[in-house]
């Protein structure tokens, strides 16, 4: 879901404000996918714990109202989504 997440916000970026934007998107999501690899801590579990989803965690995507949710496990990290501010978060988080 993460993936499509993806291709979904940058194509909205590209329609919206061309593709010099979209392609900054896309480099900007990459690079905070990036950060999290190297330190998956440091992403928030505050919005987890607030729709109710123990353990996830949030990044935002540096210069865009969205950002990533995953789950750090002791051998790999779950991305599960990349979601906009504007969406229902409760809602979809809750799925």
């Amino acid at each position: 879901m993460a993936e499509a997440d993806l291709v979904d916000r940058t194509r909205y970026y590209r329609r919206e404000g061309g593709d010099v934007l979209g392609e900054r998107f896309f480099d900007a999501a990459i690079a905070t996918l990036d950060s999290i690899r190297r330190m998956p801590g440091a992403g928030s579990p505050g919005l987890g714990e607030r729709c109710g989803v123990p353990g996830l965690r949030f990044r935002r995507v540096a210069g865009f109202p969205c950002g990533w949710f995953y789950f750090v496990a002791t051998d790999h990290i779950d991305v599960v989504r990349l979601l906009a501010d504007a969406q229902d978060l409760p809602a979809i988080l809750a799925e």
